[in-house]
């Protein structure tokens, strides 16, 4: 069985202030080590005069995963980013969280749910999203078993795309991978072998 994976759809940040020191949690989706070091650059370039640089990212390609602590004392910051991405099961995914002191000490454990709550933060403001190796499909009946292919469909575990009505009904839909084969034989049989259908492409889709 195919496994997918849980990812961003789209940046989003979340700040907070502990004792006068600001904290500001970014999140960027990223598929190669390059895309996160070039965004943890462009945060870095967005803050230059800010204390501290942390973070951490995990990517699916050869199961990469970094952090850093940024001259925090070791442990406080990076391995907590890293932990609140892991433990939410994210990846393909950067986040450097931001911090301009305050002029307060927080010591370790104070810095540890700092940077952990930053990131959680930032999280909860993601837009996650599933993904699952699927096969996108189309689908060519007639109007009269439109009705018998679009309730098989929802019956399924079917992310219907696009339906185009014209001298037939289209239907553009991806199907996770392990059933598309016998949902084609479903709708086929259902329908009397009088639809057409065609796998376009194979590769992870959004559920």
């Amino acid at each position: 069985m195919s496994k997918g994976y849980k990812t961003i759809r789209q940046r989003c940040e979340a700040s907070f202030t502990e004792k006068k020191s600001e904290f500001i949690g970014y999140l960027c989706p990223v598929t190669t080590e390059q895309e996160a070091i070039d965004f943890l650059n462009e945060i870095r370039a967005m803050h230059r005069k800010a204390t501290h640089n942390c973070y951490a990212y995990i990517l699916r390609d050869n199961n990469i995963a970094r952090h850093s602590d940024d001259g925090e004392p070791g442990g406080t910051a990076g391995v907590p980013i890293y932990d609140a991405l892991a433990k939410n099961s994210l990846t393909d995914i950067a986040c450097v969280v931001t911090r301009y002191f305050g002029g307060i000490l927080l010591g370790a454990g104070g810095l540890v749910r700092a940077y952990s709550k930053a990131t959680v933060m930032a999280v909860e403001n993601a837009d996650i999203v599933n993904m699952e190796i699927a096969d996108s499909i189309k689908i060519t009946v007639d109007y009269s078993l439109y009705g018998t292919v679009n309730s098989l469909l929802s019956e399924n575990e079917v992310m219907i795309r696009d339906s185009v009505f014209s001298d037939n009904v289209v239907i553009y839909a991806d199907v996770k991978e392990e059933i598309t084969k016998g949902l084609i034989e479903k709708i086929t049989d259902k329908c009397n072998g009088k639809v057409e259908t065609e796998v376009l492409s194979s590769g992870f889709r959004e559920f």
